[in-house]
């Protein structure tokens, strides 16, 4: 089985999301934003309700969001940045059921992991986007920007993912011979 890989290049993620947004399927570039902004595993972003995001009665996007993994049973509070509550923001006012990501075919049901990944799979075939990508890569796309140009510390990122060891977070990133390379010839110490 082929090993999933993060989405490198930002324009590539860019056009991933707008190829979505620009055909009006809000859902899946809600899908784009919060499989990258949230790290969470498809089977929980896919399980999010739209009260576990939204209040109604003040017309407000939480914040902050409580879920309990279900690959780990540990509970998390992950905070939304702007790129995340815009992207719901603009699903809102189409919402079909309870689900953020309702099946268009069964109300009150979420698309499938299955279905998931054929609406990633589509848009990364048709725009040309390199790669073994796929609903995984999502939540292993923000952990490479983290660490590769945001330098995020890599403690918080082995909490944000659950990780045991940073030998497991690096491996899991995905990060290759040539970053490493470029690392170390970015550094100059005299």
């Amino acid at each position: 089985m082929a090993t999933t890989e993060p989405i490198r290049n930002k324009k590539q993620l860019r056009q991933l999301a707008d190829y979505f947004l620009k055909r009006g399927k809000l859902r899946n570039y809600a899908l784009i934003v919060l499989g990258a902004c949230t790290v969470l595993r498809i089977s929980d972003l896919l399980a999010l309700k739209w009260s576990d995001v939204y209040n109604a009665e003040k017309d407000e996007i939480y914040t902050h969001i409580t879920v309990t993994e279900k690959k780990t049973g540990k509970t998390r509070t992950i905070a939304l940045n702007h790129q995340a509550i815009a992207a719901l923001r603009a699903c809102l006012p189409h919402r079909k059921g309870a689900f953020i990501f309702s099946s268009n075919r069964k109300i009150d049901k979420a698309i499938s992991r299955v279905q998931a990944w054929r609406i990633i799979h589509a848009a990364v075939v048709t725009l040309g986007i390199a790669g073994k990508i796929s609903c995984h890569s999502l939540r292993k796309t923000w952990g490479y920007h983290a660490c590769t140009s945001q330098k995020v510390p890599p403690a918080i990122i082995m909490e944000i993912y659950n990780h045991s060891s940073y030998t497991i977070t690096r491996r899991y990133l995905g990060i290759t011979q040539d970053e490493l390379d470029a690392a170390y010839f970015s550094v100059e110490l005299f």
